[in-house]
């Protein structure tokens, strides 16, 4: 075995800089399965309901919209509360308003 390829093993294997232990393996961190769980509990415990025929969300951001498109929204209106789920877009908006302007 070459010295590179044992100092290359050695790398792998130290989690901190010089000096720190070596350790045979990385700790394993928890998904965000649980905090996607503890939202979803929350958000009941709330008590949203489902807003169906939603085809689009626009949130301006300064020069800046962020754009959902078919999102699953929820609302609870006596907490006050929204949520928007899906796949985001950002878009500058010079574009968004080109785009409205040619639907008119």
């Amino acid at each position: 075995m070459n010295k590179e390829r044992l100092m290359k093993m050695a790398g792998a294997v130290r989690t901190g800089g010089k000096g720190s232990m070596r350790r045979k393996k990385k700790a394993v961190h928890k998904t965000t399965t649980t905090d996607d769980k503890r939202l979803q509990s929350t958000l009941k415990r709330i008590g949203v309901n489902a807003i169906p025929a939603i085809e689009e969300v626009n949130i301006f951001k300064d020069d800046v919209v962020i754009q959902f498109i078919n999102p699953k929204v929820q609302a609870s209106i006596a907490a006050n509360t929204w949520v928007v789920s899906g796949s985001p877009q950002t878009k500058s908006m010079h574009l968004l308003t080109l785009k409205a302007s040619h639907r008119t």
